[in-house]
Parts: structure tokens; C-alpha cells; sequence
């Protein structure tokens, strides 16, 4: 799949989500790549919110890191929901 080519917001806040999930279970990115079966490289660009993740990434690394899917988009949309209430109307 090919890079963003425009910073999509909810994009750059799972990447967060992931890398904050993944930094503290002490994992490298290469341990969390082996275990979800991703290429390293690819994490790395959805860590970085380079990337718009499918349902099936976000499934699987929901799996990966112990945590319900939904807590992680609730977090991602908590997180909009914030930015949204802050800009001037």
C-alpha cells in the first residue's frame, strides 16, 4: 500500500496508539513486526501515520498487543473529538 501523500490526522493517531502499545510491552519494532506478521518497515510507516491502516491491520494488531479494536478507534475518535471542540467555530 503506498504512502499518504496528504497527513491524514486519524492516520498520525493510531500510528501513536501503536507505537505507545508497542514501547510499552519493551518490544522493538522488529519483535512487534514478527509477531502481527508484518514487514518492519511497514509498521514503521503506520507508527509514523504514513499510512491509513485496513480493518484487518487493525484487527490483527489489536490482537497483537492484548487490547480490544474498539478501545483503540474510541481512542483515535476521543482524540478527534478533542481537536474538533478546540477549533473555532
Amino acid at each position: 500500500m503506498p504512502k499518504l501523500s496528504i497527513v491524514n490526522r486519524d492516520a498520525v493517531r493510531f500510528g501513536a496508539i501503536l507505537h505507545r502499545l508497542r514501547l510499552a510491552r519493551g518490544w522493538s519494532i522488529t519483535t512487534a513486526a514478527r509477531r502481527s506478521g508484518m514487514n518492519p518497515t511497514y509498521l514503521g510507516t503506520l507508527e509514523k501515520g504514513r499510512n491509513m491502516p485496513s480493518l484487518e491491520t487493525l484487527l490483527e494488531m489489536a490482537d497483537v498487543y492484548g487490547v480490544r479494536a474498539a478501545d483503540i478507534v474510541r481512542e483515535v475518535e476521543e482524540a478527534r473529538a478533542l481537536r474538533d471542540s478546540r477549533s473555532p467555530s
